[in-house]
């Protein structure tokens, strides 16, 4: 590697710890976005649009889901998306959420958000941040919060009073992931934070979403500086790459689409999420707003292409018999195409042959996975979404280590190498000449 693309990798890799360092939550990832989306219109789905040739836009939903997209000049065949999304797995604050322990402690009652490795939670400097939803004078309005300095830990028990916690311990999210709020004088304090940290009186905020979040900030690390470490690095980094890909791509004669949605972590079943209406009523709403009809829409789609974009694991060097004999990946070795035979990923031989094809002319290396036949892996956003919008779809990522730790491990080079391999696709011309058949310009 020359020294001129170690500077850019290392360039990339600290733009991803800010992305991340900016967006504890799903809520503040999509005002992150926004901000990177400057010279775009915001579209509203409560009002009709007016969409124009050569114009680009962006529409959110929940305020944790959103949809950027670039019309061309002239009339279009086809959508060109990427897709990733905004959660990871933390704890969500429930409701009430002061617990008094023989009137000493104040810890706060949380629940599981995903599938966490719950352990790498504990002993932690930890935050609180989220949405809140505050009394104002014409009804109600939403204010994101984040309290941004160190608030609680969860503490582990000492080995001496849990001389097994060595040996397979099994963790009750409902005893051991309480986190420390502070003493008895920190009882009644958490809701008057909350207010104070938006500028209302507690009696103003009636509702809101709360999440911990790690305040262990990213880093660069490595005898070459060859690797990064952060804290939603799954999927933040593939949100960030698809959002600064989709930023550098150059016009072509289809709509190049970026896809960031929420609640991936929990099956997507929510009115942001993949599993909703939001993709289709976005893709449809452009091709009615732009003289189209319910035909033209489907042929469409039928003409499309879509990247899922979402990390993947790479082999584990204390136990690289976790990944299958040969379809294993490696950080900072290339983009990874995911494979299942049983479709928790969507990629098929016509997407593979179309992406490697994208790739391999834009010099980017791709690397290909598969889970180890008998270990059952997680699945992701692309088939979710595609039984509502059926378009051709190829499941990617990049890899890592310690996938669904609060703090997570990849490769500096790869984030280099999924932007530009993003970027290629966005700026490919993918005709459908029929059933199977593409021409690639």
């Amino acid at each position: 590697m020359s020294e001129q693309e170690n500077t850019n990798d290392l360039l990339q890799a600290q733009k991803l710890i800010s992305f991340i360092q900016q967006s504890p939550t799903s809520f503040h990832a999509i005002e992150t976005i926004e901000k990177e989306l400057a010279g775009f219109t915001p579209l509203s789905e409560r009002e009709a649009w007016r969409l124009q040739p050569g114009g680009k836009y962006y529409v959110t939903r929940n305020r944790s889901s959103v949809i950027a997209f670039t019309l061309p000049q002239g009339p279009f065949r086809a959508f060109q998306l990427i897709a990733s999304h905004s959660d990871s797995p933390t704890f969500k604050i429930k409701e009430n959420a002061e617990v008094t322990v023989r009137d000493k402690y104040v810890q706060l009652d949380t629940e599981r958000y995903g599938g966490m490795i719950m352990s790498s939670w504990f002993d932690r400097p930890l935050s609180i941040a989220g949405r809140v939803i505050v009394r104002g004078e014409m009804g109600v309005r939403t204010v994101l919060v984040n309290l941004d300095r160190d608030m609680t830990i969860i503490p582990n028990v000492a080995i001496h009073m849990n001389r097994e916690v060595n040996n397979g311990y099994k963790f009750n999210p409902a005893v051991d992931t309480f986190p420390l709020w502070g003493s008895q004088e920190a009882k009644n304090t958490f809701k008057a934070e909350i207010a104070k940290a938006v500028g209302a009186e507690e009696k103003d905020v009636l509702g809101a979403d709360l999440f911990l979040y790690n305040r262990v900030p990213g880093t660069v690390w490595g005898v070459k500086n060859e690797y990064l470490s952060a804290p939603r690095l799954d999927d933040l980094e593939c949100a960030f790459s698809s959002l600064e890909a989709f930023k550098a791509a150059k016009p072509g004669n289809h709509v190049n689409v970026c896809c960031v949605f929420d609640n991936e972590e929990v099956g997507s079943t929510t009115k942001q999420g993949a599993h909703s209406t939001f993709l289709s009523d976005t893709l449809r709403r452009i091709v009615l707003s732009l003289g189209g009809n319910e035909e033209s829409y489907y042929a469409a789609l039928a003409s499309s292409f879509m990247l899922s974009a979402d990390n993947a694991h790479a082999v584990h060097p204390n136990h690289p018999e976790y990944s299958d004999s040969v379809n294993q990946v490696w950080m900072n070795k290339g983009i990874v195409v995911k494979f299942n035979a049983n479709q928790k990923y969507t990629t098929d031989a016509v997407s593979e042959a179309v992406f490697h094809a994208i790739c391999e002319k834009a010099g980017v290396p791709v690397q290909h996975y598969a889970n180890r036949s008998d270990l059952a892996g997680g699945g992701t956003l692309g088939n979710i979404s595609g039984s509502h919008v059926s378009i051709n779809t190829l499941d990617i990522g990049l890899a890592q280590l310690a996938m669904h730790s609060c703090y997570e491990t990849a490769g500096v080079q790869d984030v280099d190498y999924m932007i530009r391999g993003m970027r290629a696709f966005y700026e490919t011309e993918i005709e459908s000449l029929s059933d199977g058949q593409y021409q690639l310009g």
